[in-house]
């Protein structure tokens, strides 16, 4: 789609941060759905910065669109991400009785992550460091889940482990989805706005008329200008 590692590596020199890009093929999925490989990049990224303050997974299909936002302006300062946390709300839509926390403090939250039509956002979710992060992966990942044949793998997998287990759900704050992982398909969730730090090409194809590489041509010409105005 784009020359790996540009595109947020220039975004993370800019602000600091350290990247760490990897592909799928890089981890044993052990024959189940090579998207699990991102929850073991994950779990790889907690292991190789173990001093950092968070971990930020983003998919290959996203640009960030708002280059001179740091992470921490955007969703990561506790005090900006207690203004933000959807409450009291179904865990998947539309209806679920497993509702988010009413009282979870920004501080609290060790799991940053929003909703789309369907549920749980997988593809841009960020964690704070710890052993609670190293929990969450590890059960995540668990050969009981990845065996389970969940119809979207790694995403229901999540969806399940957040209703089921209170430990999960008490750290998880749930954002709007525009704050980051706006869609650039709005059929599938809300569509990105000219603002939206990072933009998804949730549902692109490999080749034709919806290819990654086609739908992706503005959003990496857009951010390849502002990153040079920075």
């Amino acid at each position: 789609m784009f020359p790996q590692g540009s595109l947020p590596s220039q975004y993370a020199e800019k602000h600091g941060y350290e990247t760490f890009i990897v592909e799928a093929q890089d981890y044993d999925t052990k024959g189940y759905q090579q998207s699990w490989a991102k929850v073991m990049a994950m779990r790889h990224a907690l292991t190789k910065y173990p001093d950092a303050n968070y971990i930020w997974h983003l998919d290959q299909n996203a640009f960030i669109m708002e280059p001179s936002r740091t992470v921490e302006e955007v969703v990561a300062d506790p005090r900006v991400l207690e203004s933000l946390m959807i409450r009291d709300h179904s865990v998947v839509p539309p209806d679920s009785i497993i509702k988010t926390f009413q009282r979870l403090k920004g501080q609290e939250a060790a799991m940053i992550v929003s909703q789309d039509n369907d549920g749980l956002v997988a593809d841009s979710v960020l964690l704070k460091t710890g052993d609670w992060a190293r929990f969450l992966t590890e059960t995540w990942m668990d050969p009981l889940y990845m065996s389970y044949n969940f119809q979207k793998a790694e995403r229901h997998a999540l969806e399940h482990i957040v209703q089921w287990h209170p430990t999960v759900l008490s750290k998880l704050a749930l954002v709007p989805q525009r704050t980051m992982a706006s869609y650039a398909h709005t059929n599938l969730g809300e569509g990105y706005r000219e603002g939206d730090f990072v933009v998804m090409l949730k549902g692109c194809t490999v080749t034709g008329e919806s290819s990654c590489e086609r739908e992706s041509q503005w959003y990496w010409q857009r951010f390849r200008e502002l990153i040079v105005q920075m």
